[in-house]
């Protein structure tokens, strides 16, 4: 009778098991199928010298992308998207394309003194192009003229965001 007992409790520890891997590798399924299917919107997509690129911000403090490759002298239509859903004043975002050469922690400092003008500093010549402030659920998008070949950096210019949101626009 002990050996019957025996064998079923090891049974049964045997299907709890199995039973748990089984959750767990359907979880794990599940993830892979979420990240294999990320949505189109989010690849940069190129068409007669247009290159539409979508960029997001989250709650994070982070870019969905840390790269965007354009052709020099492309169109350049950007959407940037907050996927969060914290409010401007708490979490705002934006989009901050700036020249090359550029030190970037400078100008974090100057943006970070500009609050009335959405941390965008007026007294700069450093910045290409930029979008407005935005918070959680918002969407904006902006079209300019890829500058020359190179490296320029881009940034967030909420005070203290640009030490993890930031990327490097790569014009070929």
């Amino acid at each position: 009778m002990k050996k019957i007992i025996g064998l079923l409790m090891i049974s049964a520890f045997i299907l709890v098991g199995c039973g748990g891997n089984d959750k767990k590798s359907e979880e794990k399924e599940d993830s892979i199928k979420l990240k294999s299917s990320q949505p189109e919107k989010e690849v940069k997509e190129k068409q007669d010298g247009v290159s539409e690129v979508y960029l997001t911000g989250n709650d994070k403090m982070k870019y969905n992308k840390t790269e965007i490759r354009v052709e020099e002298g492309d169109k350049v239509v950007l959407t940037f998207e907050h996927v969060g859903t914290m409010s401007v004043e708490t979490m705002g975002h934006n989009f901050v394309l700036l020249k090359k050469g550029t030190d970037v922690q400078e100008f974090g400092q100057k943006a970070a003194e500009a609050q009335d003008n959405n941390y965008i500093p007026e007294d700069t010549e450093a910045i290409i192009v930029h979008t407005e402030m935005l918070g959680g659920g918002e969407k904006t998008e902006i079209t300019f003229q890829a500058p020359e070949k190179g490296k320029y950096d881009y940034v967030c210019s909420f005070p203290g965001h640009l030490a993890l949101m930031r990327g490097v626009f790569v014009v070929e």
